[in-house]
């Protein structure tokens, strides 16, 4: 009795990660406005929708897995060892590879590298990115005011959720141009990431008194 909700989910699981990786292949391929979901659908086999039932947008077709992302990120900072900072905890989080740094085959890197050219290079996915952002910097800023005893209100709260959150923006804006302008060695990539954000990290720890 207990076993059959579990396989339930899994197969849900299962069409939810078959219907976006069959949308990437197709956007990659050609283009994010030239493919309807209609023919998103038609490829995984699936009626429109179901793909609705799945993702909201289409937009969400390319974002699939945010939600995961964001437990994880608020996860990290809620779980920090006793005498760490948010700012370390995040940052820590912040520049652990993931994704196309960490791919472990030349096919899933080249993958990886078209799905964040497609979004670099897409109006409506670039605007659907800084809506999930501008999520993301909220959902942390009640998680601050809450591990601070804060008020929500508080804007040091929002300062450090913006901040927090433009660090994480700044290196996926990074990744982006480097593909964009050719870059495709990925291992050398995640190296010029981890620089980047142990730099801007260490300014954010510092604080911004004396830059500039």
């Amino acid at each position: 009795m207990d076993q059959e909700p579990g396989l339930r989910e899994r197969k849900k699981q299962r069409t939810r990660q078959l219907i976006a990786e069959t949308a990437r292949a197709l956007f990659v391929e050609r283009g994010f406005d030239a493919v309807t979901v209609a023919e998103v659908a038609r490829h995984a086999e699936v009626s429109e929708a179901t793909v609705f039932n799945y993702f909201q947008t289409k937009e969400d077709l390319v974002f699939q897995g945010m939600q995961a992302f964001e437990a994880e990120m608020l996860d990290a900072v809620r779980s920090r060892p006793a005498g760490t900072s948010i700012v370390s905890s995040f940052g820590r989080f912040a520049l652990k590879p993931r994704g196309l740094l960490v791919a472990e085959d030349e096919a899933s890197a080249d993958h990886l590298s078209g799905v964040a050219r497609l979004i670099a290079t897409s109006p409506a996915l670039m605007v659907r990115q800084r809506e999930i952002l501008a999520s993301y910097t909220a959902a942390l800023a009640a998680v601050i005011a809450d591990e601070t005893g804060s008020d929500s209100e508080d804007c040091r709260v929002w300062v450090v959720a913006h901040a927090l959150i433009g660090l994480h923006q700044s290196l996926i804006v990074f990744v982006h141009r480097r593909l964009v302008h050719g870059s495709a060695d990925h291992v050398q990539l995640a190296k010029e990431v981890r620089s980047q954000g142990q730099r801007a990290l260490k300014l954010l720890e510092q604080g911004l008194a004396g830059y500039g």
